[in-house]
């Protein structure tokens, strides 16, 4: 049966009611369009999903505040398992038994309640353990459950050597594993670097991936290190271990190098020790992976979202340099840090010569 009301009508509604914090409408939008004749699995990826991504963008604009995106993201949720209840959902062990989970401290946890919502549409078991799930209590629950394969999650790339943690540990268990989420990267580059069994851009692929062919047993077990060689430098390690002391010494700085800060608040430079924080630990997860192009992203995402805010890009340009002296004898932080820089000067004079550069 087609449906009689457009998606992209249902998804400007779907987000109406969510940004207006309204459960019951939003509810009612999803229910309406499985009755109107959407597929539940249309509503779930053609609807819900990108309501969600919008609203993730929204709060980069600075348009909506953190706590209007959490509660989006809630009302989203409950209504996706009020959905979940009408719909009739084949969850026979037909095609075998998938344990869903986020990879621990990642708490983006409704892509993967997409994911498994629509395995169960198509067919699998799914055990579905949500948000920030420990690998320790994730290996326990596969020792207890004995799946046929593990679909991780994570949104956040500075969880990715949680991630490999993760992945590593599993395989060893000789289940398979399957990966996706924006943390692994816009094609997948970080699951392969890090040995997921297989990797899917989004809740459809996963499936149709799990239908084509049973996912590869995985390899013997082995260490982290045996994925990414590079690490014997140590250079992740020491940024990671010494996380604190930078972000201290940035901030201890940074009043000289950007003089507006002297005039912020002590909310501001809460935040800007927020900020701070994420610049270090962004750089150390450019350093786990060994990818500069990760960090420079991250910056230039970084650099769109302090503009929204009426921060000047310019200002993240003063905490890389402080970082660059600290990290001067690091080689590959030291090289990471003058790609994202010169990334950033170049976008700074390209805005101030041509207006219509500008984000």
């Amino acid at each position: 049966m087609s449906t009689s009301t457009p998606a992209h009508q249902q998804v400007d509604e779907l987000w109406a009611a969510v940004s207006h914090g309204d459960e019951i409408a939003a509810t009612a939008v999803l229910l309406a369009a499985l009755d109107d004749g959407l597929p539940a699995e249309r509503v779930l990826i053609d609807v819900i999903a990108p309501v969600q991504q919008k609203v993730g963008e929204e709060w980069a604009a600075n348009r909506i505040t953190v706590a209007q995106e959490h509660a989006a993201t809630a009302i989203n949720d409950r209504a996706l398992a009020a959905l979940s209840h009408r719909y009739a959902a084949h969850t026979a062990d037909a095609r075998g038994k998938v344990l869903v989970a986020c990879v621990d401290e990642e708490w983006h946890g409704l892509p993967a309640r997409l994911v498994a919502e629509v395995l169960r549409l198509r067919g699998w078991r799914v055990d579905y353990l949500g948000a920030q799930v420990p690998t320790e209590h994730l290996i326990a629950h596969i020792h207890q459950t004995g799946p046929d394969l593990v679909a991780l999650s994570s949104s956040i790339p500075t969880r990715l050597p949680l991630a490999h943690a993760a992945i590593t540990a599993v395989q060893a268990t000789g289940t398979p594993v399957l990966v996706g989420g924006a943390a692994f990267g816009p094609h997948g580059q970080y699951a392969r670097l890090l040995g997921a069994d297989a990797w899917a851009p989004d809740a459809a692929s996963a499936a149709d991936r799990l239908e084509r062919s049973p996912l590869p047993r995985p390899v013997p077990a082995h260490q982290p290190i045996d994925d990414l060689p590079h690490l014997v430098d140590q250079e992740y390690t020491l940024v990671a271990r010494t996380r604190t002391d930078l972000v201290r010494t940035v901030m201890g700085s940074l009043t000289d190098r950007f003089p507006a800060m002297a005039d912020y608040t002590a909310a501001q430079r809460k935040r800007t020790a927020e900020d701070v924080a994420h610049i270090v630990d962004f750089l150390a997860t450019a350093l786990y992976v060994n990818d500069p192009d990760l960090y420079t992203r991250f910056l230039t995402w970084t650099a769109h979202v302090l503009t929204a805010r009426g921060v000047p890009a310019r200002s993240l340009i003063p905490a890389l340099e402080i970082l660059g002296e600290e990290l001067k004898d690091f080689d590959r932080a030291a090289a990471v840090l003058r790609q994202a820089t010169d990334h950033l000067t170049g976008a700074e004079q390209k805005n101030t010569t041509d207006p219509r550069t500008a984000s």
